[in-house]
């Protein structure tokens, strides 16, 4: 039986933010109900051990997001949080102390990904705040993300807006080196108890409007991770934002029949042989991180 490392649940695909970097969904504006997550984790047990709680949107605007999170402990789950933060002061109570609650990511160049939207430094130290408590009362790791570099070089505005962001994370954590001297993309670094940074270039959402390319190439979707969207459509990674590889409807089809059917182990096999057989892969420039 597989055994998923990454499973993306998406509790909701609404967002408080429009990203730039993030292409807002077509599909209807949905919370997922708890009876739903209920049978999701019941159907998915003997797949995962650890669930993601989004594909689009933001998990912290779930108004049951702490039922949630007691759902998953009760069930067996470690939960992993990714959000762009500026919920995090508000929604605090809910999340802090949750034994299901094993990681949170801060995607902190969403401030930079919208026009507006208040003060940077009160952001950053909303989201500085909570990591303190957070590493000091339970055992939560907690991510800073800056994933907006340049695929070549990062630009001079956009050194200097991350130059701010890290100048604060610099004095609040007692650092005694900039950050830029010590990480490199796609490395993090350590700078606090179960607390890290790390900075990536910005990835591009696949698209079928993208062009395609010869298709060769790997990635780890239907193998070491899956998703299932708000509706209940099961789609084989975390980009697949919009339910183009519909593999099937977890409200309708048990979940082991899904991720056994022709279609996912066309995906599978395919890539195996460093093919991309869905269109949409084709056009997904995230398989070239792997190799051809």
């Amino acid at each position: 039986m597989k055994k998923f490392k990454k499973f993306y649940i998406e509790i909701t695909n609404r967002c408080n933010l429009a990203c730039s970097f993030c292409p807002e969904t077509k599909r209807a504006a949905e919370f997922m109900k708890i009876e739903s997550f209920h049978k999701i984790l019941e159907e998915i047990k003997p797949f995962a051990d650890y669930i993601y709680f989004h594909v689009k949107g933001e998990p912290l605007l779930h108004p049951a997001i702490d039922q949630f999170l007691d759902l998953s402990h009760e069930k067996g789950f470690q939960v992993n949080i990714t959000t762009n933060g500026t919920l995090i002061k508000k929604q605090k109570d809910k999340i802090l102390g949750k034994p299901a609650l094993r990681q949170v990511n801060f995607s902190l160049h969403s401030f930079d990904g919208n026009e507006g939207g208040g003060s940077k430094a009160e952001y950053i130290k909303d989201i500085i705040d909570f990591t303190k408590e957070a590493v000091a009362i339970t055992e939560t790791i907690v991510s800073l993300r800056l994933w907006n570099l340049d695929q070549d070089n990062e630009t001079n505005v956009q050194r200097a807006r991350n130059r701010q962001i890290l100048e604060i994370i610099e004095k609040e954590f007692n650092l005694s080196y900039r950050i830029e001297e010590k990480v490199t993309p796609g490395n993090g670094i350590k700078i606090g108890q179960r607390i890290y940074l790390n900075q990536d270039p910005e990835f591009k959402w696949p698209d079928l409007k993208e062009e395609e390319d010869e298709g060769k190439g790997f990635c780890y979707g239907l193998r070491n991770q899956i998703a299932i969207l708000v509706d209940g459509t099961v789609v084989p990674c975390c980009l697949d934002g919009e339910g183009i590889i519909n593999l099937g409807n977890i409200n309708q089809t048990k979940f082991s029949d899904i991720v056994e059917n022709e279609r996912a182990n066309h995906i599978v096999q395919g890539f195996s042989r460093r093919e991309a057989v869905e269109e949409l892969c084709r056009k997904c420039g995230y398989r070239k991180k792997f190799g051809v």
